[in-house]
């Protein structure tokens, strides 16, 4: 499946935060000559300088369109060279509307590899460690606008950007956690990108625990950043068939989509679950199946859209789902709601016929579905799926084998039932008393 992603800007990071200090940053006046005066830059170099000092975009765009290499290598030896807090700021902001003002001036940048192979990234790499935020923001941007426009992305080691920005997820301030999403989307637009920003330590945790906390409808746009951020990264296969295992992202989709308001995030939600669907279907479709994904999407099917893309995203998951649902089993219904972790009240869960013919299965491939029930009576906090999961083991006690009933008191699944009897939740404490009556009825 070839990436679709939509033609924009090369980097588009914008943010009043970081706007307000760049202001304040221009207004700055440099005395270029004082460090012509001290022997570090030459007299040629102090001229280029003062050229595009304090001078409109437009005219900086003109001037460096000149000498374009030229000034890549000035601005890459100042940031080396100098230490002085001012100037260092007034030359990354500078780097900044350079690159900004036209997508054709990085490669300036990137031509000064070519005599120095740690240039144009390892100055900018360098100031994500410093103390002033500014400074920090800056090249983290700088980094992005370079990273998008590199000639063989797979040879530049950007780890240090990528754990950068998964540190900045975690601020409470919520400007620049913004600037970190817009990077990342950025970032994910290259394909290359994408397998190291998943392996990079909590990337990923991190951005999936920004989506939880801004799952409401009230934050449509950082909603459409993040999950924007997820469709980039489930083009890749191998992203694709861990993500949900991982993260839980599939029901988190489908509550978002349900619960929004603006179109866009509705439609990158659903386009990030056909990607799910349609590059990893064997991973998610089980739970796509528990988070009804199915009668939501026959629900969407009947609703207007403005954009046809959504509608083709809409049938494809619906097409595909319809085709599955009409080849489940009963069985492997409940199986779907035993793996994902994600149980409620379906009729499989109370009814004897479908107990009576199934019990034994539990037993099947080394008691797999029997060690998820017992795990989720012992990992499991949602007072339904504990309730569930206990009518499920007094059902199965009530029908099984002497060996699977010896196996559930071996791996604590017995004990945890007892525990269960003085939960908070009322109906959880109802289930696992009917469970405990099961047992002594079965003479356990």
């Amino acid at each position: 499946m070839d990436d679709q992603v939509p033609e924009v800007p090369l980097v588009f990071v914008t943010n009043n935060y970081l706007e307000k200090k760049a202001s304040v940053v221009r207004d700055k006046n440099i005395l270029w000559e004082a460090y012509g005066s001290a022997d570090i830059l030459r007299e040629d170099q102090v001229k280029l300088m003062k050229a595009i000092d304090n001078k409109p975009l437009k005219v900086v765009n003109e001037v460096v369109n000149k000498n374009g290499e030229g000034y890549a290598l000035l601005f890459l030896e100042l940031l080396e060279k100098v230490a002085r807090l001012d100037t260092v700021q007034y030359v990354s902001l500078l780097t900044d509307d350079i690159l900004t003002v036209n997508d054709n001036n990085a490669r300036y940048f990137h031509a000064t590899s070519k005599k120095n192979p740690s240039l144009p990234f390892g100055p900018f790499l360098r100031l994500l460690e410093h103390d002033d935020e500014f400074l920090t923001l800056e090249a983290s941007k700088v980094l992005t606008i370079l990273a998008c426009s590199v000639p063989s992305p797979a040879a530049v080691n950007l780890q240090p950007l990528f754990k950068w920005i998964t540190g900045k997820l975690t601020s409470s301030n919520h400007d620049i956690v913004d600037i970190a999403i817009q990077e990342l989307e950025s970032l994910l637009r290259v394909s290359e990108y994408r397998l190291s920003i998943w392996n990079t330590p909590n990337a990923i945790k991190e951005l999936v625990r920004r989506l939880y906390i801004n799952k409401t409808s009230s934050t449509p746009q950082i909603q459409y950043q993040i999950i924007f951020c997820l469709w980039l990264l489930t083009f890749d296969k191998t992203i694709a068939a861990s993500i949900n295992e991982k993260f839980d992202v599939i029901p988190l989709l489908v509550e978002i989509a349900k619960s929004a308001i603006k179109e866009k995030v509705i439609r990158v939600a659903i386009a990030t679950l056909r990607n799910l669907v349609e590059i990893a279907p064997s991973q998610n479709l089980a739970a796509m199946f528990v988070a009804k994904l199915l009668p939501f999407s026959e629900n969407l099917s009947t609703r207007k859209w403005s954009d046809p893309d959504i509608i083709e995203d809409i049938d494809f998951i619906k097409n595909r789902l319809q085709e599955d649902f009409q080849s489940l089993t009963t069985f492997e219904q409940y199986v779907s709601e035993v793996e994902t972790g994600k149980l409620e009240w379906s009729p499989p869960h109370r009814s004897d016929v479908f107990w009576k013919e199934n019990a034994y299965k539990l037993e099947e491939h080394n008691h797999q579905l029997l060690r998820a029930l017992a795990r989720l009576l012992s990992t499991s906090t949602n007072p339904l799926a504990l309730a569930v999961a206990a009518s499920d083991i007094g059902y199965y006690v009530k029908y099984s084998t002497k060996s699977g009933k010896n196996f559930l008191q071996e791996v604590g699944a017995k004990q945890r039932i007892m525990e269960l009897m003085t939960h908070d939740d009322q109906e959880v404490r109802y289930q696992a008393l009917l469970a405990v009556q099961k047992y002594m009825h079965q003479a356990w």
